[in-house]
């Protein structure tokens, strides 16, 4: 039997959200640093997200990490992180997942009942303290990159819907969030697909109307994913969230393409960039406590442990804890025969999709 390509993976979950993580059949990537690989990958080397995300070796709510070597000495380990559609810098299920599998696979040094590592990523270097206890790990904190919020109440023209006001912030990607009760959402699982629609509709309005770019890396840039937020009824209460991961390219003229995937999470980077919102209004303070809960009614827990600067930017440095379950091994080969050498996109699923992303 003639295979080639021979990927070896660990599937996961970190609180519903899976995310494949491969740890062998690929030696390194070219690139001086851990976002000079995510781009090598992204424009010379898109084929594996493909053939890793897409039918029929994925699916639209699947997210992949690729480890790698670190580039930086302080790190333990470096990873890019691929979705259906991107290739975002950060990514906080997908740090769970790495750390969880890095840690249970024995790739790392294992300590109980604490084991500490420093992990490479496009967005830059993330500390992780995990919780491990007879070699399962059973809890994983790790302090993100610097979130900030670059627009307040913003008011944008969304097609269809009208006038939405909208938050947008950075917690490892651009997040646009809007409240969801001014859409008459609750949240709530039946509700997929009208979060779906409105998320997209209201992601593509604000990256026409609002400039979001990294004032220290301007290739992140443009909001990439949306939010719909639950406001508590008072302060300290669980915030309910929705975040909508886009599989395809949205046309306004196309109601068909308005696809996208509800984050089985409560989502990392998007509680991350939420606190951000919350301190710039002065309604969550340093140290304080925040539950997040996402649509299956998992939790994550943030804090913002400090102030600091991006730019021009007031920032604060968020930590988020989690768990993720390891849910198999695998080793993925591309048969010679295969009509779908980098899988397939159809459009019950997956809407617009373009050739090179």
């Amino acid at each position: 039997m003639r295979l080639s390509q021979m990927i070896h993976a660990v599937d996961a979950h970190a609180c519903g959200e899976p995310g494949r993580v491969i740890v062998g059949g690929v030696l390194d990537v070219p690139g001086k640093t851990m976002f000079e690989k995510m781009t090598y990958l992204r424009d010379h080397g898109d084929d594996l997200r493909k053939r890793m995300l897409r039918e029929p070796r994925g699916y639209p709510a699947m997210c992949c990490n690729l480890i790698l070597p670190p580039t930086d000495p302080r790190a333990d380990a470096g990873f890019v992180i691929m979705e259906p559609a991107e290739y975002p810098p950060m990514s906080g299920t997908n740090t769970i997942c790495v750390t969880t599998v890095l840690i249970e696979t024995g790739m790392v040094q294992v300590r109980e009942p604490v084991t500490d590592l420093t992990l490479e990523t496009p967005a830059g270097l993330v500390k992780v303290r995990a919780d491990v206890a007879g070699g399962k790990v059973t809890r994983v904190t790790f302090e993100n990159v610097p979130a900030f919020a670059v627009h307040l109440d913003a008011e944008i023209e969304v097609p269809q819907i009208g006038t939405v006001r909208v938050d947008v912030a950075y917690g490892g990607m651009f997040y646009v969030i809007a409240n969801a009760r001014t859409l008459d959402l609750r949240l709530t699982p039946d509700e997929g697909r009208d979060i779906v629609r409105i998320g997209e509709m209201i992601k593509a309005a604000s990256r026409e109307q609002l400039k979001a770019v990294h004032p220290e890396n301007p290739g992140i840039s443009g909001v990439t994913i949306a939010q719909l937020s639950a406001e508590p009824a008072s302060r300290g209460d669980v915030t309910r969230n929705a975040v909508v991961v886009s599989t395809g390219q949205l046309d306004w003229k196309n109601p068909s393409s308005w696809t996208g995937v509800l984050d089985r999470s409560p989502c990392g980077t998007g509680t991350c960039a939420k606190m951000a919102t919350l301190y710039a209004k002065k309604r969550l303070a340093l140290n304080e406590e925040f539950e997040h809960e996402g649509i299956l009614g998992t939790r994550f827990t943030g804090r913002l442990i400090r102030e600091t600067r991006v730019g021009d930017h007031p920032a604060v440095v968020p930590t988020l804890s989690g768990r993720a379950w390891i849910t198999g091994f695998a080793q993925y080969v591309v048969d010679p025969t295969d009509p779908f050498p980098d899988g397939f996109t159809v459009g019950d699923l997956w809407g617009m999709q373009t050739d090179d992303r």
